[in-house]
């Protein structure tokens, strides 16, 4: 399953990410958040970037068949970031 998924989304920017979300819970698109939860456990955790550069940015997966409308959802709900 988990090589199904295809990162849409990746950003540092906590905003973006929150809004990213937000935009595919209203289109009823299921995802994963990759990177999120381990932002401040490694190095100096999210120092000068806004992200941990050990982990890098936060990354918003769907299954490959959801890319596509999530890609579409992201763009015309104004999110930038989307892959």
């Amino acid at each position: 399953m988990v090589d199904d998924l295809v990162t849409v989304f990746e950003s540092g920017d906590f905003a973006l990410l929150t809004l990213a979300k937000a935009a595919l819970e209203r289109g009823g698109i299921r995802y994963v958040v990759e990177g999120e939860g381990v932002q401040d456990l490694f190095g100096m955790g999210r120092l000068f970037s806004g992200y941990n550069l050990i982990t890098g940015a936060p990354r918003i997966r769907v299954t490959a068949e959801n890319a596509e409308r999530a890609r579409e959802l992201l763009t015309s709900g104004g999110v930038y970031g989307a892959t």
